[in-house]
């Protein structure tokens, strides 16, 4: 059996330049309005404000549909006090229950996630890799407005932890 290793990430902030041209005309308190159809394109400015408000709206509604579920789940919790005399109804009753509260924690840990690219956001490196301070893609972003790391560094990052697992 293989050790399991930990590979830390090291987050290497934008260079000076980069950062400039990611908060030029950025206002920290963004007001601004988007059409309900509106898509970023490749074409415009990376991160410009209606992006960042585009994946700041996107990012809340996600938020909001997992507090919801949430609170849905508590609710459901508090309620199933009932006792099943059958031993097979009562199994089946306490595996629904513990599928239940993992997809909560997940989602709680979603939302910690959620939380994080929202802060990214404010301090304008929201859209930009952790590893290499380069853009990350659109259909990324689109895809898992969470991401930290492009594709690149990502697939390089899954490389190493595989390599360090099966050592």
């Amino acid at each position: 059996m293989g050790l399991a290793v930990r590979v830390r990430r090291t987050y290497i902030p934008p260079t000076k330049k980069i950062f400039e041209a990611i908060t030029s005309g950025v206002p920290k308190k963004m007001n601004v309005t988007l059409s309900p159809d509106y898509k970023p394109r490749a074409k415009d400015k990376f991160m410009n404000a209606r992006m960042l408000e585009y994946f700041r709206q996107k990012l809340l509604n996600w938020k909001t549909d997992l507090l919801s579920e949430s609170s849905s789940t508590l609710q459901h919790l508090q309620e199933g006090g009932s006792v099943e005399s059958d031993i097979g109804d009562r199994a089946t009753v306490e595996t629904d229950r513990s599928l239940e509260l993992r997809t909560r924690d997940r989602a709680r840990k979603l939302i910690t996630k959620i939380d994080e690219a929202l802060e990214r956001i404010e301090k304008g490196s929201y859209g930009y890799c952790m590893e290499t301070s380069e853009p990350i893609s659109l259909s990324r972003l689109e895809a898992r407005p969470i991401a930290t790391l492009s594709i690149e560094a990502q697939e390089r990052h899954e490389r190493m932890e595989k390599t360090h697992r099966d050592e």
